[in-house]
């Protein structure tokens, strides 16, 4: 345990380091345009000249500037404590004040996502454990679906959201949830279909073989053997899942001007340009993937460990 979280601190800072590096040649033209603005000497003087040299002269050549890249109000890459201060203004501190569910609240924004991601987490589930059953149970099953929903994967679903949204006014659909949610379940199936496949098929040649001298069933062979070798897969992939279900939901809400939800949150934060707005709904949405994959890990681990089987 203590090398894991030894590894995952020694990646973490990495990843620090590498973004504080980041953010001066990133911020560099933002903080010479308001040093300009300001009166202060620039080198060169003229914007031209400035936007036909790379970020890394221009460094060199106004060192003096570089640390006001890492204090803009409205920069192009903010620093991980910019984007700490902005989650906490917008989550830690609404709570503090008794906003919790106010519109400028990412525990709101985020609880209308989670809404969109667990119903499409359900109906993805639903549709990947069916799907990977009856490819099991049929050849022919498997021969005609599973290319089908290799090729779905195929589609990008920026692409495909419009149209889904489309056609579910079409049909009289009304309202934002169920294509966010169908939107959520097209990227969450396919990774349960392919893991429960795998699962169902563990078994080997010789412990079929030995149900069968049992006189065992097909059905008996099936939930007695097949199921409890596919859970360890089948969880696997549900953490998988449940990730690729908030993507889905957050991808969701941006074609459909929705004013609530993370993805809406983003997509405001880009029209009204405020990075750090931007850059906190992705942490919010981070920290909440994380939350949701370590649930079903804890679930794992519980109902494995009471079936005798390691997680």
């Amino acid at each position: 345990m203590t090398k894991t979280a030894l590894s995952v601190l020694t990646v973490l800072v990495a990843i620090v380091v590498i973004w504080y590096l980041a953010v001066a040649p990133m911020n560099i033209r933002v903080a010479l345009d308001h040093a300009e603005r300001n009166g202060a000497m620039i080198d060169p003087p003229s914007a031209v000249e400035r936007r036909e040299m790379s970020n890394w002269v221009l460094m060199v050549k106004n060192r003096e500037h570089i640390a006001a890249g890492y204090s803009l109000e409205r920069p192009r890459l903010p620093t991980p404590v910019q984007v700490g201060q902005e989650l906490w203004r917008t989550t830690g501190a609404m709570v503090l004040k008794g906003r919790t569910w106010s519109k400028r609240s990412l525990i709101y924004h985020g609880w209308i996502t989670l809404q969109s991601t667990f119903w499409g987490f359900v109906l993805g589930t639903t549709i990947g454990i069916a799907g990977a059953v009856a490819i099991v149970q049929s050849r022919v099953i498997e021969m005609s679906v599973m290319p089908w929903a290799i090729i779905s994967q195929a589609i990008p679903i920026v692409a495909l959201a419009p149209m889904i949204i489309v056609l579910s006014s079409q049909v009289g659909i009304e309202g934002r949830g169920f294509p966010k949610a169908l939107i959520s379940s097209y990227l969450c199936f396919f990774p349960v279909l392919v893991g429960m496949v795998k699962g169902l098929r563990s078994p080997t040649a010789e412990q079929l073989d030995l149900l069968k001298t049992y006189s065992a069933s097909g059905v008996q062979r099936f939930l007695k053997l097949r199921v409890p070798a596919s859970l360890p897969y089948l969880f696997t992939s549900l953490k998988i899942g449940i990730a690729a279900a908030l993507v889905g939901a957050i991808v969701g809400e941006l074609p459909t001007g929705a004013i609530s939800g993370l993805g809406a949150r983003i997509l405001i934060g880009d029209q009204f340009g405020t990075p750090l707005a931007i850059w906190a709904a992705l942490f919010a949405a981070a920290i909440l993937a994380g939350v949701l994959v370590t649930l079903i890990d804890r679930t794992q681990q519980v109902l494995l460990r009471r079936m005798g089987m390691r997680s």
